[in-house]
């Protein structure tokens, strides 16, 4: 355990039996309402019922109540979650009352509150309440549920009835300890839950704060920072559901498997429609992303230079006539000159914001412009007819000013060296090659696949290129590819995010309400920053940016943090580790894998997998070693899941390192730890993230050599003392990984397992 506080013991009855039995009674008649509840949103909604006969008014109107009732229907299935988590009884003599907190409202047939929504300001002491400060509250009671079934009741006392000192951790009061540690020790599902039931102090301050400006979440690993977020975002639904409901919000997560792992957490609070999304999934269309780019070409994409770039890109695109154009017209030459192509298209860079709103623009005038050097009148709607299908005019046209997509203008700029030395005069050459990238054959753009680093730059180009050119229908229509904004915006990770990539997140910040979650020590990436003022820096700031931190962490019990403190100091010696709430548990583990890696290896994640009983296990290993690593365990009759692929699902995961940021497991494997930090360009980094992703247990599988800071730990905790190491770590003559990445996981360059 590290710091100075009290351990938390289980949970144990404070109360008789009676109470108990009356708190049991009081949630029936609770559950009994919420269904009548919900029968009656039934009832309403075969009352709309319109047939196919009813007016479009009518059958608008069905639409939008059936939309309202099916969302009402959504908030109130729980499932087999709990309902209430408590109760408070406020000083009766300063005239207040006694409130069942849950994770919805309920109310009896008099519209008397039988449990209050959670986010409600009445419902604030529940989460807020200290021995110093219990506002207005002489008791707090915390429910003891597994799942819908009440089983124990834990009260703390304020004021005179107070009878006991306060837990603390790091200076901080505990809330409901023996209900904390009870949901701590529960087994992972391999989906995040809810934290609602024992959200502290330090995290309803996040949760409850402000929604103007950017609010920054700092907070190590096992702090609760991405459970708090979205709780964040479900109390600001709940707290400002006009307007956010109308404007949106979005949470952004740094992959798929990210989002695979939070997507049931909106859900259990009542909230259904916010919209969770990787970068990728805000450019719309069929644009294909996976993997990414080596570090190079990374670092250039994700510059603000980018921006520049594609301008020039476009504008390069914009190219007045070198010599005369002829277009042949039946038995006439029609003729555009230089200097009069020129002046067209210095006209539509003066008169159009968006390249693509210039291209009809740019049709009429050349038009007329060909018509009017022929000598003998002619009609321009009859030169128009005539012209539409001419090979000639379309390609002076495509030379003049062409309509572009995005995924056009950089498939040409990346595949051609003219262009991307016209474009790049601020790069030098290593930069410029690591953004060449060969055309597909025939300039099938549709065939090509993106990576995340792209993401940003096809952005940027339908920010300058603007949409496609439409007809005077479409016109008047909204545009199907405008770049929608939100009332706010959730962004987890934020730290490795790239300049280009938060510029992209600006973008789409209706009025730069925001919240930036994420942990200095665990950047990892080709843009990893090393303080948050660097990414504030590409955030919106109409009003000040604001900081918390959280200290305390819950996930991860004591013992299991001294590898990862040790970590922490080569990664990041300025910053402080969190506090663990849990003092107990078992050690890590080092394993030397000696003479036999494979057998030791597949005996190692069995017995982590018998340990842990029903929860889950995940073997995080070096992203040369992944396709080895699941052949083996795979082979050798273990079922396991591909991180990448599978998410969390199975009870034995295989997850590349880069991947694993933000997940948490009951039980952790981390797969020669000298690899990662030799791999990665944040070693020290990646490796304390692979550390720190267990709430219960934690082994390290290595060769005999590890990391110089963990030597004193792997020697004094070895489970076994084999003979000569075989790990083959590709420190120094290994080949960089291929990018981009497959979409199952990293393609394997070691030779682990030969």
């Amino acid at each position: 355990m590290t710091g100075d506080h009290e351990a938390i013991d289980t949970p144990t009855d404070t109360s008789d039996g009676s109470e108990l039995e009356a708190e049991r009674a009081h949630l029936a008649r609770a559950f009994h309402r919420l269904e009548a509840t919900r029968d009656e949103a039934i009832a309403v909604r075969s009352m709309v019922e319109v047939g196919r006969g009813g007016t479009q008014q009518a059958r608008w109107e069905r639409e939008v109540i059936h939309e309202n009732i099916a969302n009402r229907l959504a908030e109130l299935e729980l499932g087999d979650r709990s309902l209430a988590f408590g109760r408070i009884d406020q000083d009766t003599e300063a005239g207040g009352g006694s409130f069942v907190v849950g994770r919805i409202a309920v109310s009896d047939d008099d519209a008397e509150p039988l449990v209050v929504d959670w986010r409600a300001p009445v419902a604030e002491p529940f989460y807020r309440a200290t021995g110093r400060d219990p506002h207005g509250l002489v008791r707090r009671r915390h429910f003891v549920s597994r799942g819908r079934t009440l089983v124990d009741l834990e009260d703390e006392f304020f004021g005179a009835a107070a009878g006991s000192t306060a837990v603390t951790v790091d200076g901080r009061e505990l809330r409901g300890g023996g209900a904390l540690v009870a949901a701590l020790q529960q087994s992972r599902t391999g989906r995040l839950g809810d934290i609602v039931a024992t959200i502290q102090g330090e995290q309803d301050e996040i949760i409850r704060a402000e929604l103007p400006g950017v609010l920054v979440v700092q907070g190590g690993p096992g702090t609760g920072k991405t459970v708090v977020a979205l709780h964040r975002a479900a109390y600001l639904l709940y707290t400002h559901r006009f307007p956010l409901e109308g404007q949106g919000v979005l949470v952004v997560g740094p992959n798929r498997l990210f989002l695979n792992y939070i997507e049931q957490v909106l859900p259990s609070l009542g909230e259904s429609g916010v919209q969770l999304a990787v970068l990728a999934d805000l450019l719309g269309g069929t644009t294909r992303v996976q993997g990414r780019d080596r570090e190079l070409a990374a670092r250039v994409k994700g510059d603000l230079a980018m921006a520049r770039v594609i301008r020039r890109a476009v504008r390069d695109r914009q190219r007045p006539l070198t010599r005369t154009a002829e277009i042949p017209l039946g038995s006439r030459i029609l003729r555009l000159t230089p200097s009069v192509s020129e002046r067209i298209v210095a006209e539509a860079r003066r008169r159009f914001d968006t390249h693509n709103a210039a291209v009809r623009h740019i049709r009429s005038t050349v038009l007329e412009a060909l018509v009017a050097s022929h000598p003998h009148d002619l009609e321009i709607a009859t030169v128009r007819e005539d012209l539409a299908d001419e090979p000639a005019f379309r390609e002076l046209l495509e030379r003049l000013w062409p309509a572009l997509t995005p995924a056009e203008l950089l498939h040409d700029l990346f595949g051609s060296t003219a262009l991307l030395r016209s474009a790049t005069p601020m790069l030098d050459d290593d930069e410029r090659a690591a953004l060449f990238r060969a055309r597909e054959p025939e300039g099938e753009v549709r065939r090509r696949i993106w990576t995340a680093d792209d993401v940003p730059l096809l952005d940027e180009a339908r920010e300058v290129l603007g949409g496609p050119p439409r007809s005077k229908k479409k016109r008047e229509e909204r545009p199907d590819d405008e770049v929608r904004t939100y009332g706010h915006i959730v962004v987890d990770e934020a730290q490795d995010l790239s300049p280009m990539q938060l510029r992209m997140l600006t973008r789409r910040s209706l009025n730069g309400s925001m919240t930036i979650v994420g942990d200095i020590a665990q950047s990892t990436g080709a843009w990893a920053h090393a303080a948050w003022s660097e990414v504030l820096d590409h955030l919106p700031d109409r009003h000040d940016a604001r900081r918390i931190d959280l200290t305390v962490g819950y996930r991860i019990p004591g013992p299991l943090m001294a590898p990862a403190i040790a970590t922490l100091t080569m990664a990041a010696p300025d910053l402080t580790p969190p506090v663990a709430v849990r003092g107990d548990g078992d050690p890590p583990t080092f394993v030397d894998a000696g003479a036999d890696p494979e057998r030791i290896l597949v005996d190692e994640v069995r017995r982590a997998r018998d340990v842990s009983d029903e929860g889950n296990v995940a073997v995080v290993v070096p992203e040369s070693q992944y396709d080895d690593v699941v052949e083996l365990l795979t082979e050798a009759g273990l079922e396991v899941g591909r991180g990448p692929r599978d998410g969390l699902d199975r009870q034995i995961s295989v997850v590349p390192v880069g991947l694993v940021k933000g997940l948490e497991v009951d039980t952790t494997v981390v797969v020669d730890p000298a690899a990662i930090v030799a791999e990665e360009s944040q070693g020290a980094r990646a490796l304390y993230v692979a550390l720190t992703r267990s709430t219960q247990r934690l082994s390290v599988v290595h060769d005999g050599v590890v990391p110089p800071w963990l030597a004193d730990m792997a020697e004094a905790t070895a489970a076994s003392a084999q003979p000569a190491p075989v790990f083959a770590r590709p420190i120094e003559d290994a080949a960089p990984a291929p990018a981009p990445v497959e979409p199952d996981g990293p393609a394997s360059q070691g030779t682990l397992f030969d």
